[in-house]
């Protein structure tokens, strides 16, 4: 499985003042992992050198060299921003969505196919996996060590051991 280099982590949603500033919709866990980086991508590869970014709220405040004006910054709006993975270490354990999606998730113990990815939902406690399989059926696991039990992202399998319910309308 091949992955992408370039990685979504928001969109400029609006300005904040006079003097350039953009607010972005941050797609990360955490508003404050995207105020780590002095440059952002835009689609076409371009770089966007950062010169101050801080959280306000649920936003991230960027301000871009180059970008001096309420107008230009309002040109911006509805920009995806990207990293480039290579500027990130992730810890053990801990994947990008974008990885995630489209793995097959495969029973450790039968090795059954029960499907691909389709969807990471953030619930608060913990994470959980939308599976859909070869009809159409969605599933919905939770990502906990008791379920998933192994992520290979290079190899695109995530090996799950199931848990009653999971897979069947079974009591």
């Amino acid at each position: 499985m091949r992955k992408q280099r370039f990685l979504e982590v928001g969109q400029i949603v609006n300005t904040h003042g006079l003097k350039g500033e953009m607010r972005v919709d941050p797609w990360c866990d955490e508003p404050d992992f995207l105020c780590q980086f002095d440059e952002l991508y835009l689609k076409n590869g371009e770089k966007l050198e950062i010169t101050k970014s801080r959280v306000h709220k649920n936003v991230v405040i960027l301000k871009a060299k180059g970008i001096d004006s309420i107008e230009q910054a309002d040109a911006m709006r509805r920009t995806v921003l990207y990293i480039d993975r290579e500027d990130i270490k992730l810890g053990d354990e801990v994947f990008f969505v974008q990885d995630i999606i489209g793995c097959e998730v495969v029973d450790i113990d039968t090795g059954q196919s029960y499907g691909k990815v389709t969807d990471v939902l953030k619930t608060g406690a913990n994470d959980v996996y939308q599976i859909t399989d070869e009809n159409g059926k969605d599933y919905l696991i939770p990502v906990i060590d008791d379920v998933v039990i192994r992520t290979d992202i290079d190899s695109g399998v995530i090996e799950i051991r199931q848990m009653k319910g999971l897979f069947d309308d079974e009591d």
